[in-house]
Formats: C-alpha cells, structure tokens, sequence
C-alpha cells in the first residue's frame, strides 16, 4: 500500500487494566499483586524497521513485515521500575499465549515492548520522557528501565536536561544509547482509509435486532469460550494440589512446567506437595543450568514419576534418588529401576540382611570394636 494502517483514533478498546504480581526483595514467599491501567488497545500494521550499522556508517531498511498485523497495547504510566515493568510484560506474554493470540516469543520478533521512562518529584508533574525502542527480552527491559532511570535522575542532579529522544538499549554494554529526538513536531498526516469497512463489536444485550450477525462480533460468544487464563490457572493449581501460591507463578512463568507437574502427579503416588519440590528444586536447576525448557528436558515426566514411585516405595533414599537424576539427565536411555540395579541403590528391607551385614562388619573390624568397648 506504500502507508501504515492503524486504528490509533478509533481504537478497539479503551480503558482496561492488567493485574500482575511479582516478588519482595527477590523472596518468592512474600510476593505482592499490583495492577497497571491500559489506556487503549490499536490494531495496526507493521511498517517495518531500521537497521543501524555503525561500523559502516550507514542505515538499512527492512520491509519484509511491512503490512503485517500487529496489535500495540498502550499502558498509563503506573509502574515505577523496571522489575514491574518486566512482570506486567510477562503476565501479558502469558495471556497472549493462553488465549493462542501470539506464541509472543521475543527473541523471533513475536512481542516487542517500547518503554517510556521519566522521573519527577512526588507531587510534581511528570518529567520530559524518553522512549527506548524495540526492547527484545523482558531481562533486557528490567534493566533498560531501570539505567534509564538512573541516567535520567543523575543528568537532573548534575544540572543538565533531559531531551524527548527516542534511545536504544544496548545489551552488550547494559546501557541505552541516543537514536533520534523527538523536539520537533512530526506530522504523520494521518487520513481516513476508505476501504476498511467498520469493525463492529455487540454484547448479546447491545445486539440490534436487524443486524447481520455476519457482520459483527459478538464479544459475549467469544468471552464463554476463552480458556482459563494464567491468574485463573493459578488459583486451581493452588487449590487443587494444595500447593503455596508462588509455586504457581514458578509453574507458570517456565515454559510448559504447569503442565509437565500435573502429568507428573497424575503418574505418581507422592503426594503433590512433594512433587513441587523435587521439580523446583532439583529439575528447574539442572534445567536453568543448561538454558533449556522443560519440554527439551531428557527426563521426561514419566522417567521423574518413576523414580518418585521408587523414592516413595521407600526402595531408594532422597540422596539416592538424586544420583538416579543425575544418570537420567545423561539421556542415555535407561529407567530408573535399572540404574538403581546397576548401581545397586537399593534401600534393604529385609532385617535378617541388614544384622549379617553388620555382623560382618563388626567381625572384620575386630580391633576397633575391642577399642570401642574398652573405651
């Protein structure tokens, strides 16, 4: 079309809010829920991008998402740093992700977050604002944030002015660098586009009579078939398996955990309070260590069952299960039942076997336990 589409003007949705919740001082336990209005929701196309290559001195266009559709959420200024800021954005990916609007990976272009950040004094208008562009990652952003922040906070103390400039962050040097101002007006010379017919959004209520349902979206049709959404998927999980509230946001905030721990449960006879443990503890770390999902886990949540069945049988101990784990990420193919045979981790149940064992312990140590008894 050679121009950008966009509902800007006439924008969707109005007027919304998104509840989020993240943690005090980095304690899961003590965790806080916080809610950041939504000022509107635009539909538009994408216009593609600039790519800025230093080293040469020159800039490239890239048009291949030009006329893509996108959707842009616009957030009121509610959020004070960049940990917020890195929460609302991740309970979005999630209901982004949920509802199958957007796989919402960051790091394909799926999702991507322009931040605008001023500082003031309480009580004092908001300050000039700057606008980091393109922030790719929800760890880039916390610290994008909270630099420009701190950028913006000591070029104030030291005298100087903040200028309405649009910046990049730079994550090889954890810094946000200038790309362009914003000081003069821009004109963008926006038009009606007379060739979209209206998008009409009813309740069942609002619906006139002599509409054509063809026409127009129902939004009540649509609400009964929404899937739960994660703030509903944690209060069942709470409820369910009885297990803490920030265990929920752990099983929910990792890729595919929530539903690798429910098939575990299902599979096992420990109980869920257990289960968690022995995933957030152990599986999350060996997975955090290696940068994987636990979709590209080796243990899969049979082998993990297997091997709790074991553990809760009382036929291995907790130190022995471990090492079972440790064998199981080799990927090498085995069960937990026959890395316990070959390894012999095999707790003894029968008292006959464990007396002669100790028996021949005490007879091979003769000298000792003279020594002990004497002592």
């Amino acid at each position: 079309a050679g121009y950008q589409i966009t509902q800007q003007r006439v924008p969707i949705a109005v007027d919304g809010s998104l509840s989020y919740s993240l943690c005090i001082d980095n304690k899961m336990s003590q965790m806080v829920t916080k809610t950041v209005r939504i000022k509107q929701i635009q539909l538009e196309q994408d216009s593609g991008k600039s790519l800025h290559d230093d080293t040469r001195c020159q800039t490239l266009v890239d048009l291949n998402r030009a006329g893509v559709g996108l959707m842009e959420v616009v957030m009121e200024p509610d959020m004070c740093c960049g940990e917020e800021a890195a929460a609302a954005v991740r309970e979005l990916q999630l209901i982004l992700q949920t509802l199958g609007s957007s796989q919402a990976v960051m790091a394909e272009g799926q999702l991507r977050v322009d931040a605008n950040v001023s500082v003031h004094h309480p009580g004092e208008p908001y300050g000039v604002r700057t606008e980091v562009k393109n922030i790719n990652s929800i760890r880039f952003l916390a610290k994008a944030v909270d630099y420009e922040i701190q950028r913006q906070i000591e070029e104030l103390e030291n005298g100087g002015t903040i200028l309405n400039e649009t910046r990049a962050f730079d994550s090889k040097l954890g810094c946000t660098v200038p790309m362009r101002d914003k000081e003069g007006k821009q004109d963008y010379r926006f038009m009606p586009e007379p060739n979209l017919p209206p998008l009409i959004l009813y309740d069942a209520k609002s619906l006139p009579a002599n509409m054509n349902h063809q026409q127009v979206i129902n939004i009540d049709w649509i609400q009964e078939r929404l899937p739960d959404l994660p703030s509903m998927k944690r209060e069942k999980l709470v409820e369910q398996y009885g297990i803490l509230p920030e265990h929920s946001f752990t099983l929910l905030n990792e890729d595919g955990l929530a539903e690798f721990f429910e098939s575990v449960v299902k599979q096992t006879q420990m109980k869920p309070k257990k289960v968690i443990g022995w995933i957030l503890n152990d599986l999350l770390s060996y997975l955090k260590q290696r940068s994987l999902t636990v979709k590209e886990s080796p243990v899969s949540s049979f082998l993990l069952a297997d091997l709790l069945n074991l553990l809760e049988k009382k036929e291995i101990s907790s130190t022995a299960a471990k090492q079972v784990l440790a064998e199981l990420w080799k990927g090498e193919g085995k069960t937990p039942l026959e890395i316990v045979k070959e390894q012999k981790l095999q707790l003894l149940q029968d008292q006959k076997e464990l007396e002669q064992i100790c028996q021949a312990v005490i007879d091979g140590q003769e000298n000792e336990v003279i020594m002990m008894v004497l002592g």
